[in-house]
């Protein structure tokens, strides 16, 4: 049996181990004020479980901050207000301060939300960038065509998330659905909304253009259902574009596969 190195394993089960904390953390974090409750006010207490929210929910995802914020108004009402443990309030503030933590937990985990989609958003254009970036050096060394295709296949696969790419430097099979500049995608003549259904199957292509002229084709074996973006779709265009001189150049007389 192989073991997997304790990141992975944690990336594997990341969403699931913080969708439970979001449950739990809150039960815990009740019963260290239940000694205090006779001294301690409500909405000290309240304070501290939104903080608690806020955290889960930068952490994890808007799943993990709902549960936070309804494990949060529970336990809050069941351990701190009276009459205690039961699910009852009989007090008007401490029905306001139990909705209050519903209001604001739910803020929170909506920006929390936002904040972690642009930070991913940023970090996967700066790994884009990066990846462009090795293409172009790659280019103007002068590299193998074996090692540029093994790189723009690889990239491509990532970008696109797909199940499988190859380089075809002749084509000819009939033409497939279509990757066209700026990341629009045609199939069968007609704009395919891949934002909401991911790129056609069960393959699609991206041609090789080097001064208007076709030099290859690369085919794109999607993931079914997959939903991508147009940035994406453009930085794969991009990729190839960068690509396809040099496939004209290592395909004349004498060059080097």
């Amino acid at each position: 049996m192989v073991s997997l190195p304790i990141g992975q394993v944690w990336a594997k089960h990341r969403r699931r181990v913080l969708n439970v904390a979001a449950l739990v953390a809150p039960l815990c974090l009740a019963t260290v004020f239940v000694p205090f409750r006779a001294t301690f006010t409500n909405v000290a207490a309240a304070l501290s479980m939104v903080a608690l929210i806020e955290a889960l929910a930068i952490l994890g995802t808007r799943v993990t901050g709902a549960l936070a914020t309804l494990s949060a108004a529970v336990w809050f009402d069941f351990f701190l207000t009276a009459p205690f443990e039961h699910l009852s309030i009989n007090r008007r503030l401490d029905i306001e301060i139990t909705l209050s933590i519903v209001v604001i937990g739910a803020i929170v985990t909506e920006f929390a939300a936002r904040s972690n989609h642009h930070r991913r958003a940023a970090d996967e254009e700066a790994h884009f960038i990066s990846i462009l970036r090795d293409m172009a050096v790659m280019s103007s060394r002068n590299e193998r065509r074996m090692l540029l295709v093994e790189h723009a296949t690889r990239s491509l696969t990532q970008i696109l998330e797909l199940r499988g790419c190859r380089f075809d430097p002749l084509v000819t099979e009939p033409p497939l659905a279509r990757i066209q500049p700026g990341g629009e995608v045609r199939h069968v003549g007609l704009r395919w909304p891949v934002g909401e259904m991911g790129l056609p199957g069960p393959q699609c292509e991206i041609l090789c253009l080097d001064r208007g002229a076709q030099v290859g084709r690369f085919v794109l074996t999607p993931t079914p259902g997959l939903a991508l973006s147009s940035e994406r779709l453009e930085m794969a265009v991009v990729l190839v574009g960068l690509f396809a001189p040099n496939v004209r150049e290592t395909s004349e007389p004498g060059s080097q596969p």
